[in-house]
Order: C-alpha cells, then structure tokens, then sequence
C-alpha cells in the first residue's frame, strides 16, 4: 500500500470517526428527551487493489414497527381506561363507602331510628322535629349526588371539547411532518428528527382515538380509527364537537338526533363527508371513547339508580294500599273487586292467581304508553289506562286469558277465576294509590314530593317520565316543615299520642318492594334493582363499588401493560450511557490511531521531498 493510499484511509477513518462522534454527542445530548429514537451512524467498508477505506452512507435510526403499532394500541386503551377511572373515583369520594359518614345506608339508618323513636314517642316535639331534620337531609344528599353525577357528566363534555382541539392540531402538524418527510434533499439528522416528531404525534392521536397506522416506506404515515376511518392520508380529516350546553338528567343521548340532549362529535373527512363518531360506533378506543361511555351511560346508569332511590322513598310514605273485596258473579266463579278510580297515572294494581297451583304475578300500571314487558323480579307487568274502568278490562280480559276480567261499576275492577274445577284461582288483587292530602284519613303521606310540592306518583306518560331527575328534585313536603305534627296527625284534630302513621310507614319501609326501570327501552343495558327502600340503597351502594372498583383496577392494569411496554421501547429506542462512552472510547482510540497515520505519512513525505 502507497503513502497516498494510507493517507487516504486514514483520513476516511477520520472522517468516519467525526461523523460518529457528532452521532454519539446527539445521543447523549437526547438521553433524556422523550420520544427520542437513537441514532447510529451507518458505516460502508470499500475495498479494492490498492487500498481500502470506510465512507458514511446515512444514519440508521431505531424503530421497530411492530413494536411500535403495539404502543399505539396500549396508548388508546389505557387512555380510555384512566379517563374511567379518574372519573369514577371522583364518583366514589362522593357516595362515600357503605357505613361511612354521610353513605346513603348511614343516613337511611339514622333516618329510620328516627322515625322508630317517633313511633315510641309520637307526642313528642323533638323526635317529630328530628324526623323532619333526618328526611331533609336525606333529600338533600340526593339533590347533592344528583347535582354532582351531572356535574362529571358536564366536565366530560368539556374535556371532549379540549381533545377536540387538540387532537385537530396534531393531526394538521402530522400532515405537515408527512409533507416535509417528501423532500428528498433533507439532510439524514433533519429527517432523523420529523422520523421522531411524526411518532410522538401518532401516539398523541392515539391517546385521544384508537388509530392504526401505516408506515411506509418513505417515511410518511397514514392513519385511520380500528374501524376502519380515515384521520389522514392524502388530507386530513377534522373533528366536530357541537356541545349541548348544561347537562340536566333528562339531557340524555338517543339514536336518533333529533331526540338526543348531548353533544353531537363528528368527523368530517377531506371530501366532505361526515361522520358521527357516536352514532356510528366508531369509537373504540382512546379518551375520547372513554368520556362518551361515561356521559351517555356510565354516570346516567348512577343517575337512573338515585332516582329509583328517591322514587322508592317517596313512594314508601305516600303508597295507599288498598286490599280487594272478595266477588263473585253466581256462576262458580270466585275472585276480588278492587276500587281503582283514586288511582293516577303511575300508581298500579297488583294481581296475584294460580295456574294449576303455581303462582302466576301480575302488576297492571296506570299508564297510556301501552308497553308490557316482564321486570327484573319476573313479574309481568301490563300498561292500561285505568281512567276507565270498563275500557281497561276489555283490554286487561283479553291479555289475561282463562280470568274474567271484568268492571262490575264505575271505578272498579273485577277479577274472577275461572269457576269451579277450573284450574285457575284469584289470591290477590290490591290497588295502590298515591296520598294526595296529609289529613284526609290515610295513615300514607306525601312526605317527600316533587318541585312545587307535587306528590310522586311515578307517572310514565309525562315528557320525561316523572322518575328521570327525581333525585335532582325530591324536597320535604312544605305542609310538614311548617307543622310536624302532620307526621302523626292522619286527620284534623287528631290526638298525637297515635302511633298508626310512624308505624303504617315503618311497615311500607320495610314491606313495600320495588323494581327498577319502567320499559323494556329504558331497562336495556341497565343493572336491576329489586327489593324494599334499604336494599335498593344496599345494591346501588355494592353496584357502584364494583364498577368503580373494576374501573380502577382496569386503569391500573392498562397503565402497568403501557408502563412495559414502554420500557422495551426505551431499552430498544433509547441511549445507553454505558454503551455510548464506551463506544466514545472505541471512537477516540480509532481517531488517535488515523490521525497518527496522517502524521506518520506527513513525515514520510517531507523527508522523501527534502531528499530529491
């Protein structure tokens, strides 16, 4: 090998070197910079006849694709996850756990102590007024949790509407980054750095919507939802969040737009087309599939379950329970007569018969919505208008064949079996109305009444039914808080020494059961209640515990799986400082070494010039 040649080579390796170095200094200066992917220096070794060096033919930068359309996917669901459960255990630090201060079941229980000691004690000023503290704390806890489930359900809106910018501003800088990736001429740092820049902003997309990316070769990525949306491509796509201003617990979302009371999310693509998010079930992942999910059901199924609390309370006071009278036509056949025409929309009449000694149950609604379903208890439950009497037992007599239905005068139903050896036998029939006065004989009262003192009936045929918000809205009858004497005095000069209406309610408190929902429509998707006042507040309680308890364990399993996956990637993508100063050392050994080669070389050739 020649002198030139050696010179050549060395100066190559230096060269070779100095790329490196400024490679490996761009390493170490990065370690810590997140999103950052290192570099390496990719290094061709020519050889020929003569000689052979080394020359530099662009940076190699670390990526694996499959690796990272994984992190994408983990970003999305974890996303998704912790947005639950953020939000739900904001919900529990306000329900509060069971037997803790302030819990429903702790106030229902000290609200019904106080009313055992009124049933000792009726005459009593202090225990009357203590009945009257614990109920209106009791509706006042319900109006507080009511209030605050619609305040988490308007937070989601707002945080969909910040996502909504944001992510709309990724999506136009990845475009950008996809734009500038084309330009052949870059150099390789310059491309090195979008190569970088375009990954954190997928990841950013993909912890606001579940995306899938395409990485091509050029550099360039495409991306489009899990079911199967474009985001961007050869455009972008824009995001749409029309808000719907404060969030009330009728502002529910419906299939249909015209009837829903939320904000509306869409996405209109580069053509024109647009899409609604929800609707369409695009959402699959992300934090925005997440705050949807929470709005639309989540905090609407704890909206629905104090409602059933509040319905149920008010109902176990103000329930009129009427027993049937024993009827019969003459014929054999045998059965009740129940009286129906104090009866509102809402109230019900419960009828009880055997078929071939099984139990068959059935609760007719006063009601013109027509729906008939059976409930979660597996009582069949059959809607008629009972405002004429003999018009709902045409209706009731062919829907319940083998029974004589029948109005015998006005305001009454009649129901008979089907005669002597038949296999049919009547066992019950009890209407049960809602107390209008406090004073007119009843021992029910409107305790706990709707806005402007309207007593609950349940009624399903207003627009929305009474039941939706009656947590929001349940308050203490005014006539009570002006005169507790009324929680004894059944009617007008009544001595307060009776105990029969503390006691009447401590039976319906305890007796009186409850099923929730009102129609199949309403009950799809929803978690059944079933049984008296203190159990349904017991099954909300354990309900709600779960589902934020399985909410926060899936955050945190999510989050651990993205923690590990986030740390292959940083063993895969990120900078070594062992490795580096070590390979800097490799460096300066090789660089010492070529630049002794030039100087050896120098003075080779200066002694061989000064020799001719």
């Amino acid at each position: 090998m020649g002198l030139i040649s050696s010179l050549s080579n060395a100066v190559s390796g230096l060269r070779t070197s100095q790329d490196s170095i400024s490679i490996l200094s761009r390493n170490v200066a990065n370690a810590g910079t997140p999103g950052y992917h290192r570099q390496t220096l990719n290094v061709v070794d020519y050889s020929s006849a003569n000689s052979s060096y080394a020359r530099t033919v662009g940076i190699n930068r670390a990526f694996n694709q499959s690796l990272q359309t994984y992190y994408n996917r983990q970003v999305s669901d974890a996303s998704s996850a912790a947005v639950t459960g953020d939000y739900l255990n904001k919900l529990q630090g306000f329900l509060g756990k069971p037997g803790s201060s302030g819990s429903l079941d702790t106030m229902f229980g000290s609200f019904r102590n106080s009313l055992q000691a009124l049933a000792t004690s009726p005459d009593d000023y202090p225990a009357r007024a203590n009945v009257v503290a614990e109920a209106q704390a009791m509706a006042q806890r319900l109006n507080m949790l009511s209030g605050m489930v619609q305040e988490l359900r308007q937070e989601t809106e707002t945080q969909i509407t910040n996502n909504v910018t944001e992510v709309n501003a990724m999506l136009v800088s990845l475009n950008e980054v996809n734009n500038r990736l084309l330009d052949l001429g870059m150099t390789d740092t310059a491309r090195a750095a979008l190569l970088d820049q375009r990954d954190r902003l997928v990841a950013g997309v993909a912890g606001i919507i579940d995306v899938q990316a395409d990485y091509r070769a050029n550099g360039t990525v495409s991306l489009m939802t899990r079911s199967g949306v474009g985001l961007i491509d050869n455009g972008v796509s824009t995001f749409q969040f029309t808000s719907a201003g404060a969030l009330s617990p009728s502002a529910l979302a419906d299939k249909n737009s015209a009837d829903s009371r939320v904000g509306t999310l869409q996405l209109v693509t580069p053509s024109g087309l647009t899409i609604d998010l929800v609707r369409q079930g695009v959402l699959q992942g992300g934090e925005l599939a997440g705050l949807v999910e929470l709005r639309d059901r989540t905090l609407v199924e704890a909206q629905n379950q104090l409602d059933e609390i509040a319905a149920a309370l008010a109902s176990a006071f103000s329930t009129i329970t009427t027993p049937g009278s024993a009827a019969s036509d003459g014929s054999g056949r045998t059965g009740l007569v129940s009286d129906i025409s104090h009866l509102q929309p809402g109230n019900d009449v419960s009828l009880t018969y055997t078929v071939n000694g099984a139990e068959q149950r059935v609760r007719i609604v006063h009601s013109t919505d027509g729906e008939d379903f059976i409930d979660s208890s597996g009582q069949r439950v059959i809607s008629v208008d009972l405002s004429d009497a003999g018009a709902a037992a045409a209706i009731l007599n062919a829907k319940l064949p083998g029974l004589e239905i029948t109005s015998p005068g006005a305001g009454q139903l009649q129901v008979l079996d089907d005669g002597t050896g038949g296999i049919r036998d009547v066992t019950g029939l009890t209407s049960r109305g809602t107390a209008g006065g406090m004073q007119t004989g009843e021992l029910a009262m409107a305790l706990f009444v709707d806005q402007s003192g309207t007593p609950f009936t349940g009624n399903r045929n207003t627009n929305p039914p009474q039941i939706l918000g009656f947590a929001a809205r349940i308050t203490i009858n005014p006539a009570v808080l002006s005169d507790n004497r009324l929680l004894v005095q059944y009617d007008i000069d009544h001595t307060l020494g009776d105990a029969a209406r503390p006691e009447y309610v401590l039976k319906q408190l305890s007796s009186m059961n409850f099923v929730s929902g009102t129609t199949p429509a309403a009950n799809a998707g929803r978690h059944p209640l079933n049984g008296n006042v203190e159990q349904l507040i017991g099954q909300v309680l354990n309900y709600q515990g779960t589902t934020i308890g399985s909410a926060l364990s899936q955050r945190d399993d999510r989050l651990l799986t993205l923690d590990t996956i986030t740390s292959q990637m940083e063993t895969e993508y990120g900078v070594n400082m062992d490795e580096e100063m070590a390979r800097l050392t490799e460096l300066q050994s090789a660089y010492a070494a070529n630049a002794r080669i030039v100087a050896v070389v120098k003075e080779l050739l200066d002694t061989l010039f000064r020799s001719t």
